[in-house]
């Protein structure tokens, strides 16, 4: 019977130098872009937080400008609080449209959707998610605003179609970590299918639901094609809660105006106006990773 050795395997080659040197290369190379990506993050907030935290304040936030934009160079007196106020009531009634079909597009894909129905939804869920905001607001302009006039909810309706994907999917995960055994041992007392799903399903994934909902806020409150094509003609020196009438001032117009009439009053004001659009972003994001931290802990209880 023949000797083995068994020291033979572990005896360096050039073959094991050069998987080593490979090895090497490929951890230094994802360190290094993970490095990247996260200084790249840091020099953006540093560079808005550096131009805008001068112009800052409880007048900026709270008041509305004084005098429409000028072509001068000179920025209108006053602040964004119309802006902050217009944002909010467009992206809360956008997420109002797509929270509720967003979570029943994810119920019926985990609980009820065959795979026949279930591939061609997700298909069409994915090229939903990477369909460009600008075809959206296009798409949104020819269809309610031509010949009608602008209005708050047709950029609320465009936001509602960009979160609805999002939403959807993290639900979906969200309601896959919820244990089969449980939604078996409801219906093994009895209780129907639909029951089961609002009485203990959604509960259980209400955590992953919040998380998915504030993510989906977060990117569409910083989206700006929607809201140029659909509600950028309103009076700059109005606070106007008409979202269903009237276009509403916004963020990310206001950041467009005071960029493209120039001066470095405008400028500081666009920097400042961009500050309180990331903060919210960078909030709604970290409350995110929160409530997702949070959910999973939970449900591995």
């Amino acid at each position: 019977m023949a000797s083995v050795d068994y020291s033979g395997p572990l005896t360096p080659t050039g073959n094991l130098r050069r998987r080593r040197v490979v090895d090497r290369l490929a951890r230094g190379s994802a360190t290094a872009a993970a490095v990247l990506a996260v200084a790249i993050l840091l020099i953006f907030i540093y560079s808005i937080v550096q131009h805008g935290a001068s112009v800052i304040s409880l007048s900026f936030l709270t008041k509305n400008p004084l005098e429409t934009f000028s072509v001068s160079g000179n920025a209108p007196v006053g602040g964004i609080g119309n802006a902050i106020v217009g944002s909010l009531l467009i992206v809360a009634i956008g997420t109002a449209i797509a929270l509720p079909i967003g979570v029943l597009i994810a119920l019926f894909l985990t609980e009820f959707a065959s795979p026949r129905w279930a591939g061609p939804v997700r298909l069409a869920l994915d090229l939903l998610y990477g369909l460009p905001s600008i075809v959206i607001a296009l798409f949104l302009y020819g269809l309610l605003v031509v010949g009608h006039g602008q209005a708050g909810v047709y950029a609320s309706l465009a936001l509602a179609i960009i979160m609805v994907p999002l939403i959807a999917r993290t639900t979906g995960e969200s309601l896959g970590l919820v244990p089969k055994e449980l939604r078996d041992a409801s219906l093994a007392l009895g209780i129907s299918r639909w029951r089961t799903t609002v009485g203990l399903t959604i509960p259980s994934a209400f955590g992953g639901i919040v998380t998915g909902t504030v993510l989906a806020v977060a990117r569409a409150a910083g989206e700006t094609a929607p809201v140029l094509l659909l509600s950028s003609l309103a009076n700059p020196t109005q606070t106007s809660g008409s979202v269903f009438s009237q276009p509403l001032n916004n963020l990310p117009y206001d950041i467009y105006n005071f960029s493209v009439e120039g001066g470095a009053t405008n400028f500081a004001k666009a920097w400042g106006a961009a500050l309180v659009l990331v903060t919210f972003v960078l909030v709604a994001n970290f409350t995110a990773r929160a409530l997702h931290a949070r959910s999973r802990r939970m449900m591995s209880r």
